[in-house]
């Protein structure tokens, strides 16, 4: 769980059966004061947030950057060769839910971003499979 600004636009890149992938950058600050020079410190931690299909279409139509945003999510680690042949690594945020949380002057009565419409909110986990189990009528447990 992760809240942060957005470090630039979300770029949708679109696949041939119709499902897209989202991608962008968040920031996320920490502030704290050294205790032995009274100093405030600050420090920007950059990840990288991946998000799919229509969650992608609803943030790359409504967020933008240095929007404030609560993301949820699941870590996905990679590693690719570079063109140096140079073994690369990264680490992604694949989103499951997310909430916008800056408000948007043109938003009625001045609702938060994470109170547009139904969309705006979004759990992109899959569905659960609906199964349904066998009704005892002489046991009468709640559970």
């Amino acid at each position: 769980m992760l809240i942060g600004h957005l470090g630039d636009d979300v770029k949708l890149h679109y696949f041939e059966a119709g499902n897209c992938i989202g991608r962008f950058p968040l920031a996320t600050n920490e502030t704290y004061t050294n205790k032995t020079t009274g100093e405030k410190v600050s420090n920007t931690e950059w990840h990288n947030i991946v998000v799919r299909n229509k969650a992608a279409e609803i943030c790359e139509k409504y967020a933008k950057k240095g929007d404030k945003m609560y993301v949820e999510g699941r870590l996905k680690n990679r590693q690719w060769q570079g063109e140096d042949g140079q073994t690369r690594y990264s680490t992604e945020i694949q989103v499951t839910d997310f909430t916008f949380l800056t408000a948007k002057p043109d938003a009625p009565d001045g609702a938060m971003s994470g109170q547009r419409p139904a969309a705006a909110q979004v759990h992109s986990r899959p569905a659960a499979p609906q199964t349904t189990a066998p009704v005892d009528q002489e046991d009468d447990l709640p559970f």
